[in-house]
């Protein structure tokens, strides 16, 4: 499935009424990990501010420890700093990476902002290596986008 067809398929699972918060984030991790063939972990951090710590909601995809993250600490530790998108072509030469999996060779970042506040971020691993691009980039966008609805109508 192609990203444009995708987004119709975010769109319309955001907008389910009989699913709550964290189905529709689970079901968006399941989504783009049975679509996208070289997303081979997906999930949702959300940011807890008072503690600067990162905690993991939804997933799809191997067992992680990675469950509470520091702010500043690994990739997602960094983008919860920055604000800006993280892609790594080659984790392996990445000095501030935290390994999940001997498997992860790449990994993208993207994060989700409410009220131009950073609420958290959508974090993708890939068992390829330079596995992302652009377009990537620019579909987690529209993905964090509708996510972003979620929260901001809380």
């Amino acid at each position: 499935m192609d990203f444009d067809s995708l987004q119709k398929e975010i769109t319309a699972n955001i907008i389910i009424k009989t699913r709550n918060r964290d189905e529709k984030l689970q079901a968006l991790c399941q989504l783009l990990y049975d679509c996208v063939p070289y997303y081979d972990w997906v999930g949702f951090y959300f940011a807890n501010h008072k503690t600067k710590t990162l905690h993991l909601s939804a997933y799809v995809g191997a067992k992680t420890d990675h469950v509470k993250i520091p702010f500043g600490e690994g990739i997602c530790g960094q983008v919860a700093v920055s604000n800006q998108n993280f892609i790594v072509p080659d984790v392996a030469a990445q000095d501030n990476y935290i390994a999940c999996s001997t498997t992860v060779k790449s990994e993208l970042v993207v994060p989700i902002f409410v009220d131009g506040k950073n609420i958290g971020q959508i974090d993708i691993d890939s068992n390829t290596i330079d596995a992302f691009n652009d377009s990537d980039v620019q579909f987690l966008e529209y993905v964090n986008l509708e996510v972003a609805k979620l929260f901001s109508n809380s």
